[in-house]
């Protein structure tokens, strides 16, 4: 049999480079599949709930590997306190659930870690605040994550909030609060569960297209 294929290959030497070609496109479209839905993903940043950490055009990498290794052991993915993060998002009739609505519009939103099941966070008289059994009085995430004026969450945070985060969810927030211009967990969204967590921000690139999320 191995004979047979070996002459029919060399009779036909075109077959066998489409063979080839064909098995290496295969192989290429299999190998993008698997990092885009397993290790990373790229997505370029839309509107101003970032600024100034993050700009329109902005092409962000994912990191989907720390997400998959969660799920592999079975285990929901937890990120750290400040981190930049991409998640899905949902209907917003309702809270949102593990259940994936993939025709709604804006489909993947971009925000700050800001607190933890069981805190309680506050946002009065433009101060942000988290309040849990380390800090029973209250700490300032954003003086962890703010560097300078112009890189990290903006002084000013608008709205009226005093909340119990659930369990296994977490509170997020744009860097930009002043006012509206942050769709997050102040007005609207709501608390994110982690299995909608698509994985933390690993790197910021400066290129052209590729999918888009809503900030």
């Amino acid at each position: 049999m191995d004979n047979q294929n070996s002459f029919f290959k060399q009779r036909h030497p075109l077959l066998k480079d489409i063979l080839s070609l064909v098995t290496f496109i295969i192989f290429v479209i299999l190998g993008t599949l698997f990092l885009n839905t397993y290790v990373m993903r790229s997505y370029n940043v839309v509107g101003a709930s970032m600024e100034n950490t993050l700009h329109g055009q902005d092409r962000l990498i994912v990191n989907r590997a720390a997400v998959s290794l969660s799920h592999f052991f079975g285990k929901p993915y937890v990120p750290k306190r400040g981190q930049v993060i991409v998640f899905l998002n949902g209907d917003a009739s309702g809270p949102l659930t593990c259940g994936l609505e993939t025709s709604i519009r804006d489909q993947y939103i971009i925000k700050r870690v800001i607190a933890f099941p069981g805190e309680r966070v506050t946002v009065k008289d433009g101060v942000l605040t988290v309040y849990n059994n380390e800090y029973p009085d209250g700490f300032h995430p954003d003086d962890e994550t703010r560097k300078s004026d112009n890189d990290g969450p903006k002084a000013q945070t608008s709205g009226e909030v005093d909340i119990i985060v659930p369990e296994n969810e977490i509170f997020v927030a744009g860097d930009n609060r002043e006012g509206t211009h942050s769709y997050d967990s102040r007005y609207g969204l709501g608390t994110i569960p982690y299995c909608r967590i698509v994985g933390p921000v690993l790197l910021r690139l400066h290129l052209t297209k590729s999918a888009y999320f809503k900030v």
